[in-house]
């Protein structure tokens, strides 16, 4: 019957939507727009089973499909109308958001809304949306759920409870549900903590994280009352998630950090035992790079780094490292190996990184300076201290404690800003301040990488313990590494190279790569001509930075 007057009217979802948003531009939701829309809106209403009011919100919502952080004052702006004219609107929104037909985060206290790609597949192939079972998931399929939830429902506390609530009960045969009956978990006004549970093995399967700090359950409840609420609750042993042995504090140098709580061996094994064994089994974290995987490298440098490099490296070595940070600390010395590598772009200062990790059976744990930075207040901080902890976790699980690699680390090892009073200044001194902070208490090896020295910070220099300097290389290094990078060069043409060009390592590679592309393409490698056209162009993009030499 009702494909019979789909048919008959010729009338569909999109085709309703369509008019809808039509007639509502530059309305200003007129007496004139509810008439002439009435049909398209009444025919909406049926198909999805939602009201008529329902219907118009949810046709604005599909024009505006494509933009993930829709706002309600976006539809002030088309309709033509005061945004406090669609207030009424909103709780219109908050129901097609409960009936799964839109999304819904808060960020920083901004309410922002979204279409899920299902509902527009759904809208597009005229059928009505039916959200997906909740009941009955695999473990997989559960987690997948989870992070969806709190992707969706960041700061609204009451809905996330419900929502979380539901999926739980729904699958009373996974042991998340099975622990909370147990254990008699909570979820409603005052006992908040079912959802600290979900929130702890979220972060600890989807996000390989699960510690959390006193200010990250600001992230979860939109109340600070409840913030407050609950850190007290975790710093009393009556809690129910303490009392059963379920979350503890973290422990920093053996004493433990109230500040910070993670979930125990205990509930990991219980919440999800199909994947402690990948969790203990090395090499596994997604963080880290096994030194297994770095390929041995022929690098050339003066005979003071060379010296150096290989000092470096023996100190590193297993037996060693054990004796001599045992040693400093004897002496009530920091255990903890902060080295900095500077010097000019290609100079081979990551490489060397991966050649000490490969030589000395270490993992490499690399930091990438540009994620940590966020837009939003507060998270860049937030992102660097949880590095750090992550990589504290490493040592203590690890045989062998991995290398902590900030590469390019320009940016955040500068001088402070004393009198910061922009944001963005503000949150580069509080970086560094962290940075600061934990190389004083590093328990492991850290190696930062930089292009230049010229606006390293006292304090920085004071913690690195070795500063090694990559000089370009010399005459004769650079003639020994474009005949270990094109092996066909004679002795007199790879001299003629070195004298004529002051190329670092890395660019030698550049001009070595760009000929084997050309070999590759044309299947003639270009002659010592073409390979000066190639010197001439690269040194040309050579900006040559300075910067002054702070010591071994």
């Amino acid at each position: 019957m009702e494909e019979m007057m789909i048919k008959k009217n010729e009338a569909t979802l999109l085709s309703s939507i369509d008019r809808v948003v039509e007639l509502a531009i530059d309305s200003k939701l007129s007496n004139y727009f509810y008439e002439e829309a009435d049909e398209a809106l009444q025919y909406l209403s049926q198909r999805l089973d939602i009201t008529p009011t329902q219907a118009l919100v949810f046709s604005l919502f599909i024009e505006k499909c494509t933009d993930r952080r829709i706002t309600m004052s976006d539809f002030a702006n088309m309709i033509g109308c005061r945004t406090t004219r669609l207030i009424e609107l909103m709780s219109e929104a908050d129901a097609l958001h409960k009936m799964g037909l839109i999304g819904r985060y808060k960020r920083n206290k901004e309410c922002y809304y979204n279409v899920p790609m299902e509902v527009i597949e759904a809208v597009k192939e005229n059928r009505k949306f039916t959200p997906k079972s909740l009941s009955e998931l695999s473990s997989n399929e559960f987690y997948d759920c989870l992070d969806e939830i709190f992707e969706a429902d960041h700061d609204d506390t009451y809905t996330l409870s419900d929502r979380l609530r539901e999926l739980v009960t729904a699958n009373p045969q996974l042991p998340i549900a099975q622990v909370v009956k147990r254990y008699n978990i909570g979820w409603f006004r005052g006992d908040w903590s079912g959802i600290m549970l979900c929130v702890y093995l979220n972060r600890f399967v989807n996000h390989d994280d699960d510690m959390v700090g006193t200010h990250d359950w600001e992230d979860y409840f939109s109340s600070k009352h409840i913030v407050r609420s609950i850190n007290e609750d975790l710093k009393d042993t009556s809690f129910t998630l303490c009392k059963e042995g379920l979350v503890e504090p973290y422990k920093n140098d053996g004493m433990a950090d109230t500040n910070y709580f993670h979930l125990t061996d205990k509930a990991k094994q219980e919440l999800c035992p199909e994947l402690i064994p990948k969790v203990k089994e090395k090499g596994k974290d997604k963080r880290l790079i096994s030194h297994t995987s770095f390929a041995p490298k022929s690098l050339y440098y003066s005979d003071n780094v060379q010296q150096q490099i290989e000092q470096l490296t023996s100190l590193l070595q297993p037996d060693m490292f054990c004796k001599v940070t045992d040693r400093l600390a004897q002496n009530g010395m920091r255990r903890g190996f902060a080295c900095l590598f500077y010097g000019s772009p290609g100079t081979g200062k990551t490489e060397t990184v991966n050649q000490i990790a490969r030589q000395t059976g270490r993992d490499v744990m690399m930091v990438d300076v540009s994620k940590i930075k966020s837009c939003w207040v507060g998270e860049s901080e937030k992102n660097i201290k949880e590095a750090f902890d992550h990589y504290r976790r490493l040592v203590e699980n690890s045989e062998q404690a991995p290398i902590l690699l900030f590469n390019e680390a320009d940016a955040i090892l500068g001088k402070r800003n004393e009198a910061a009073e922009r944001s963005v200044d503000k949150m580069e001194n509080a970086i560094q301040n962290i940075i600061l902070q934990e190389m004083e208490q590093l328990e492991g090896i850290m190696i930062a990488t930089t292009n230049l020295t010229s606006n390293l910070d006292s304090a920085f220099e004071r913690r690195f313990i070795y500063k090694i300097e990559f000089e370009r290389p010399t005459l004769s290094a650079r003639k020994a590494i474009w005949q270990s990078m094109i092996s066909e060069l004679n002795d007199e043409d790879a001299a003629s190279l070195a004298s004529q060009f002051d190329l670092s390592g890395g660019q030698i590679e550049n001009i070595a790569r760009k000929r084997t592309v050309e070999f590759i393409l044309s299947g003639t490698a270009p002659d010592l001509h073409q390979l000066t056209a190639y010197c001439q162009a690269e040194q040309q993009l050579s900006k040559g930075p300075t910067h002054r030499r702070i010591g071994f």
